[in-house]
């Protein structure tokens, strides 16, 4: 594996505020590589800086082995990118639009077409919209063919700022599984809110949290790594005065309904629980439910996913200021 990006004290700040700060990254290629943070933890402002669109304040960035500043328009030839919000000319159709990215890059007008329409179905656009004017397209369409226009130039590194946010259930789905077949050929960075479509598709992720870096690790490793063992229980009865007992045990950490697993048994009740102590906790929840004079239907250990590896890690995180807008 190569290494297709590279951070080293990489720094933005706009004013007083250090929306990135001293972010070291190295991403090895290919794969899929996931890049998460709260809204305002500079994921944008990074990728901003990743494409060129930003300065850095300080620090250094490679991308492809080479510095952006040597040689900016080489390096952009082996670089794609899909803005969070992208903007087409409406009265452009698609295919125009891809064509007329194949010009930028310098292809031949017989190699843009059929690579045009190859994306343009690999994304799954229908033949009938490819010459439809984008101005008329839904925001799933325009997202397709937004990441066609990323992969016009058959780049080497492709950098994806919320590649499914404007996508229905089924189109991310089919949508994830294209980004999963490109990290096969390609490195693709991604960054997104929708933990679940990361933990999917991305073996490595990094956390930002008001700019810095909270951790970077392979994705299996950081949930056995970061959360606390959990368990999952469904018990029948008034749970009210249980869930008052359990949040104030000593081996608790924090502790959520579910929602319920039967809907034909109105008295059934989900407990997840984070716990300090696994063993304790095994052996004080069942005991706990009996006092309360309630039947255990059902406990098991729970995988952590994603999400409460993020939520672990923020947590636990030290309070900073936050910019939503420069720093999503």
């Amino acid at each position: 594996m190569s290494l297709a990006l590279e951070t080293r004290g990489l720094t933005r700040c706009f004013g007083e505020l250090r929306a990135v700060d001293q972010l070291d990254l190295a991403v090895q290629g290919p794969g899929v590589f996931g890049f998460l943070g709260a809204n305002g933890a500079g994921k944008t402002t990074t990728i901003r800086m990743l494409v060129g669109l930003l300065r850095p304040t300080s620090g250094e960035l490679r991308l492809l082995g080479e510095s952006p500043g040597a040689d900016p328009l080489a390096v952009r030839r082996r670089l794609g990118y899909l803005p969070q919000d992208p903007a087409f000319h409406p009265w452009m159709s698609g295919e125009e639009y891809l064509l007329h990215v194949g010009d930028l890059f310098g292809l031949s007008r017989k190699e843009a077409r059929l690579r045009a329409h190859e994306l343009l179905e690999r994304c799954g656009l229908e033949k009938p919209a490819w010459r439809r004017r984008v101005g008329g397209w839904s925001g799933g369409m325009k997202q397709r063919l937004g990441i066609a226009q990323a992969l016009m130039n058959r780049p080497a590194l492709v950098i994806l700022d919320e590649p499914v946010s404007a996508l229905d259930p089924l189109g991310r789905v089919d949508v994830l599984g294209l980004v999963e077949s490109l990290g096969r050929e390609v490195t693709l960075f991604m960054s997104s809110h929708i933990l679940a479509d990361i933990e999917r598709v991305c073996e490595e992720v990094a956390i930002l949290d008001h700019g810095k870096l909270l951790v970077h690790e392979k994705t299996a490793s950081l949930k056995r790594r970061a959360v606390r063992p959990t368990i999952e229980c469904v018990v029948r009865g008034d749970a009210a005065a249980l869930e008052k007992a359990l949040a104030a045990a000593p081996w608790v950490e924090r502790l959520e309904r579910l929602e319920r697993l039967d809907p034909t048994a109105d008295d059934a009740i989900g407990l997840r629980l984070r716990v300090r102590d696994l063993a304790e906790a095994e052996l004080a929840l069942p005991k706990a439910v009996v006092e309360h004079g309630l039947r255990l239907v059902s406990l098991s250990p729970a995988r952590p996913s994603l999400e409460d590896v993020f939520i672990s890690l923020i947590d636990r995180s030290p309070a900073g200021p936050t910019d939503e807008e420069v720093g999503a």
